[in-house]
């Protein structure tokens, strides 16, 4: 079938629906794309944006109050007026909502969209439950499935019936907490802890095992220990067995004793979109909810593609929309595959952490003999001159070759330098030619030549700029 008669349907309007409803256009096809909420999805709406805009607020409010440089600079008593923060947070989603997804969508004439939830009937056809009522048919030569994820909700006793926030209820909260308690240790929850906190909350994060313990230990023990100076109460090893709400507090029972707190913030996963959408009709194989794909986004229905946090791909806006596009390229005729061994990864706590390709410890399960190095950050010329050294890079390479397997930053700008790292892996690069590469002074980026100049010499016997 030639591409400039096929008909894609497109469930989902988030980065991985909107990327595949545009690259399709761009192959010839024409698109009906269904979205039974607001368009844009999580990233836009409910997740990167609005999260950020907090964290970043929360952020100048945390250098209002103390900075490295308080001997020469006044302070003053900081205000928080977190209803006008709302407003200017939701101005500026609204605002990129309507310029990156809306507006688009209107200006793209091959294609329509239906407001509504979709349900396969077979394997080219969907039945649509509109949103101002009665049903819509759906034929369709090709289908692509991006419908994102939830909040997941854990069995614990009580809380089903408690007035708990998410991470989306937590976002739209027009005052600041005095106490909020956190289930959860791992990405969304650190990052709305310190921004609570920063914003005047007093917070409790509650850990099964310990932070962010999918991460090497190290990254960890960082964070860890930069939320208890910053007043922020980790519990490690605790769990919470009942959860009650008085009307005023909630009120929670673990092994580490009774907690009470205003405000109780669940963020302990996110749970796929897919159970609505009658999988098995097709034979589309899922696994926990989370619809099963190749490299090339096909499902185990040929005429099936998703992407996204839907499926078994890492949760990362920028895989969905990676995955999105090379789904449309493979539904209209090409052969795309996606690539995700040198996949960067960011936590916007302060600092930052960032990481791509293989930790220490993976790398070893992968049949790996490696060296390692980690230079701390008063080893980092712009770290000192930003008087901010808490932190550390560390270099995995293969022993022998000296190639680049993954790089480990815990930074306040690690996230703006781990695609470095990125590009240098996906280049397969070794050690040796990362430490012979030109980095410009007084970056923190060059931390990555001075860390895999350490596999050869003592870098704290350098001169500043010392190539």
């Amino acid at each position: 079938m030639s591409s400039n008669n096929l008909h894609i349907a497109v469930i989902g309007s988030g980065g991985s629906a909107m990327a595949a409803a545009l690259k399709a256009t761009e192959g010839g096809a024409r698109v009906t794309l269904i979205e039974r909420g607001t368009i844009g999805g999580t990233c836009v709406n409910i997740g990167c944006v609005p999260s950020k805009i907090m964290i970043r607020a929360a952020h100048i409010a945390q250098l209002r109050r103390e900075s490295p440089f308080d001997k020469g600079l006044s302070t003053h008593t900081l205000k928080v007026n977190r209803s006008a923060l709302l407003e200017q947070q939701q101005a500026r989603v609204e605002e990129l909502r309507e310029s990156k997804y809306q507006s688009i969508l209107r200006e793209n004439s091959a294609i329509t969209v239906i407001n509504g939830e979709a349900r396969f009937i077979n394997d080219e056809t969907l039945s649509v439950s509109l949103c101002d009522g009665g049903e819509q048919t759906v034929h369709f030569d090709r289908a692509f499935i991006g419908t994102g994820a939830r909040p997941a909700q854990p069995p614990i006793p009580g809380l089903a019936e408690t007035p708990y926030l998410t991470s989306t209820s937590a976002l739209g909260l027009s005052n600041i907490p005095k106490r909020l308690a956190i289930i959860g240790a791992s990405v969304v929850a650190l990052e709305l802890a310190q921004a609570f906190a920063r914003l005047g909350s007093e917070v409790t994060v509650l850990a099964r095992s310990r932070v962010l313990s999918q991460d090497e230990p190290a990254i960890g023990e960082a964070i860890a220990t930069v939320f208890y100076h910053e007043g922020i109460n980790v519990l490690e090893h605790t769990e919470a067995s009942e959860v009650r709400y008085d009307g005023q507090h909630f009120i929670l029972k673990t092994n580490a004793g009774t907690l009470k707190a205003e405000q109780l913030l669940v963020a302990t996963g996110r749970t796929p979109n897919t159970e609505n959408l009658d999988l098995e009709t097709i034979a589309v194989q899922t696994e926990r909810g989370a619809i099963t794909i190749n490299d090339r986004m096909q499902t185990s229905n040929s005429r099936v593609y998703a992407a996204g946090d839907c499926t078994n791909q890492p949760k990362f806006v920028y895989v969905a929309a990676a995955g999105g596009s090379r789904a449309a390229i493979n539904m209209t005729g090409g052969d795309a595959h996606l690539d995700l061994s040198a996949m960067p990864e960011v936590i916007f706590t302060d600092p930052q952490v960032a990481t791509v390709g293989l930790s220490e410890a993976d790398a070893k399960t992968g049949g790996y003999v490696t060296e390692s190095r980690t230079l701390g950050l008063e080893n980092v010329p712009r770290a000192l001159v930003n008087f901010d050294t808490q932190g550390f890079i560390k270099i995995v390479a293969e022993s022998g070759s000296g190639r680049l397997l993954g790089v480990q930053v815990v930074a306040g700008e690690a996230g703006e330098l781990i695609q470095a790292a990125v590009m240098a892996i996906r280049a397969g690069m070794t050690v040796n030619e990362l430490a012979d590469e030109l980095f410009p002074y007084l970056t923190m980026v060059e931390g990555l030549k001075l860390c895999a100049q350490t596999f050869t010499k003592d870098v704290s016997q350098l001169s500043c700029c010392a190539g």
